[in-house]
């Protein structure tokens, strides 16, 4: 069985997508640097995107990179520890050149997030989930 995971992401310009996840917070991996590729840890358990540029992108994958302009490959989710901290994101997000195409709100009584899209048109959903309101 696999040991690790990571998530491979195509962009357009590697140098604008490191500003703009480290403006969101994330910290780069030590491995997988090189001028048209970084990796970035996702969450405590240290999940990793590798940012590749399109053309290297292309080249592992063997296929076409969609067009997020016209449709979405994926939907990134991660949490949030509360609902202050999904506003931050959503704010940050925004003033690093993404598009917040859910603001944050409430969903169910016990959910409260927003979605967003990167440089690059992947979407992205932070949640912030108050377990003692999920209904029994």
């Amino acid at each position: 069985m696999a040991k690790q995971f990571w998530i491979n992401l195509p962009v357009k310009n590697i140098n604008k997508s490191k500003e703009f996840f480290a403006k969101l917070g994330f910290t780069f991996t030590e491995h997988g640097n090189t001028p048209q590729s970084a990796g970035v840890y996702i969450g405590s358990s240290k999940v990793v995107m590798m940012l590749f540029e399109e053309t290297i992108f292309k080249n592992i994958a063997q296929s076409n990179v969609t067009d997020t302009k016209q449709s979405s490959e994926i939907l990134l989710s991660i949490d949030a520890e509360s609902r202050a901290e999904v506003d931050e994101l959503a704010k940050k997000a925004e003033a690093g050149g993404g598009v917040v195409f859910g603001k944050p709100g409430e969903s169910q009584g016990w959910l409260y997030g927003c979605g967003f899209t990167d440089l690059d048109g992947h979407r992205w959903n932070v949640l912030y989930m108050d377990m003692s309101k999920v209904p029994k």
